[in-house]
């Protein structure tokens, strides 16, 4: 697993404390931690805690950004934990681990009925904001009939400058 001290509370697509629609993130917690079960994993305390915080983002968050948070809600998860606990949920395909070229990992919920969006990202300022657009999704859906082939997942990340840098 890729990962580095400097992580930082950069800016977000979603800040920490953002929450998705409650269909959506019922149906991923209900989805994860059966499949944490029937994996023969035990309800822990401190994957229940990780899960939990995942189900409440709409987008990608750092390994620091949720041990953070679980601090401020005065949950008691090491740092390291937090790492293996992502790197389980991401061999289970719970959680999608996601580089968006700024040198950090970042983590999102792998939604059970493949829904999903992509990222846009300020090379200057570090902003990440998602999107999803139907027509870029039939386009790769052409492509991979075009060329015969059998796409898994993807995941869609376009660089460049926000508003605000461009003004400035």
């Amino acid at each position: 697993m890729q990962h580095n001290g400097n992580e930082s509370n950069s800016h977000c697509c979603a800040t920490i404390a953002s929450v998705t629609t409650t269909s959506q993130s019922t149906r991923w917690r209900e989805h994860a931690l059966a499949t944490l079960a029937e994996s023969g994993y035990r309800k822990g305390g401190a994957r229940n805690a990780v899960v939990e915080l995942l189900n409440q983002q709409s987008c990608a968050v750092t390994a620091q950004e949720i041990d953070e948070q679980l601090r401020t809600q005065g949950r008691a998860v090491g740092r390291a934990s937090v790492y293996r606990i992502l790197e389980l949920l991401t061999t289970l395909r719970l959680v999608q681990r996601i580089d968006l070229g700024q040198g950090v990992a970042r983590y999102e919920r792998h939604q059970p009925d493949g829904d999903h969006h992509h990222h846009m990202v300020c090379d200057r300022c570090g902003q990440v904001a998602p999107f999803e657009d139907s027509k870029l999704e039939q386009a790769i859906a052409r492509v991979c009939q075009r060329l015969s082939f059998a796409v898994a997942e993807h995941d869609v990340v376009l660089h460049g400058a926000c508003r605000d840098c461009r003004a400035a």
